[in-house]
């Protein structure tokens, strides 16, 4: 889908391109431009919305820009974020035009941005906010109760898969709370009556990971998911889980789906679930920040990698700064 980002004196990120593949994961300390690049796909998929700036940028001539490039059929297309200062990006112009900016255009809207909150993830959500996922997972009760209704298969294969992974539920369910309302409630396995356990008895884990399939086995899912801190409330043993999971999205294709893939930039501080990645590093992206700026490097580009990599786990080996994008020592 995006190609690639280069950003132009934008926050930290002076002057560095990144190159996107279907699946990326972002590490680095705090600071180093991590969240500055999905904030920029926010502001890209959120400008997309709306008509195209038809003005420069007033002003200063050394405003922050950002420009991105896209993968076939658009790969001769560019579109750049012009920004009045690092807070307000609010102009967006493109070299295409017509039915060809309005193809990609239909793609790019729907990208979104995810940073689940586990508190709002437990709330009861009104039935008729269940058509899409909130971005904190605010109405994910709704969400469910809704996929089960309209789409039972997706959701049948959906709740096989978590109670694999949950094997102490033997089933999702809902209640009506309030007129118009719905929550979600698991159902413990073994139980002889079938003893419900309301959502914000559960871990914070298990709701993040349930909010993360009911994106994977989403029958139309966004295009492109951007996720801040994905490890955010899970125990490192779930967090191959929540990889496969995520490769579900970015490669349908091995879990025999037909569907497009889904662009996948997420962020973490967990060298558990960097470790993960060692098979692939050419889907690690490292986040440097010497000073007051920032560039991104891949993982793969490293030439000394494969002599590291016979030196430890790839997390110890990144937690231990070897690679960089840890923060500076004082």
């Amino acid at each position: 889908m995006i190609a690639s980002v280069h950003f132009q004196r934008f926050k930290a990120l002076r002057d560095t391109r990144l190159n996107l593949l279907p699946f990326n994961l972002v590490i680095g300390p705090n600071g180093s431009g991590k969240t500055s690049l999905l904030q920029a796909i926010e502001r890209l998929c959120a400008l997309a919305k709306l008509p195209l700036a038809t003005e420069e940028v007033a002003g200063r001539t050394d405003a922050a820009e950002v420009s991105f490039t896209f993968t076939a059929p658009h790969a001769h297309v560019e579109a750049r974020l012009g920004c009045v200062d690092d807070l307000r990006c609010d102009l967006l112009r493109t070299s295409a035009a017509g039915p060809e900016w309005e193809a990609l255009r239909e793609k790019l809207r729907r990208g979104r941005n995810y940073a689940f909150d586990p508190a709002t993830l437990a709330l009861p959500a009104r039935r008729a906010e269940g058509g899409e996922l909130a971005g904190d997972g605010r109405n994910l009760a709704a969400v469910l109760a809704m996929r089960q209704e309209r789409h039972p298969g997706w959701f049948a294969r959906m709740e096989q898969e978590f109670l694999r992974v949950m094997p102490e539920f033997s089933a999702l369910s809902f209640s009506t709370p309030a007129a118009e309302q719905v929550a979600l409630e698991m159902v413990l396995a073994g139980s002889e009556r079938g003893a419900r356990v309301a959502a914000d008895d559960v871990s914070q884990g298990t709701l993040v990971l349930l909010a993360l399939l009911a994106l994977a086995f989403d029958p139309a899912p966004p295009p492109i998911m951007c996720f801040d801190e994905v490890e955010r409330g899970l125990h490192p043993r779930l967090l191959r889980e929540v990889r496969d999971t995520l490769y579900r999205l970015s490669y349908p294709l091995t879990v025999n789906e037909t569907r497009e893939p889904v662009q996948i930039v997420a962020t973490t501080h967990s060298p558990y679930l960097v470790d993960l990645f060692r098979e692939h590093p050419e889907e690690i992206v490292i986040s440097h920040k010497i000073g007051t700026r920032a560039h991104f490097e891949r993982l793969s580009e490293r030439k000394d990698l494969p002599g590291l990599l016979g030196e430890g786990s790839l997390g110890d080996i990144w937690f231990s700064g070897i690679l960089g994008g840890v923060p500076e020592e004082r």
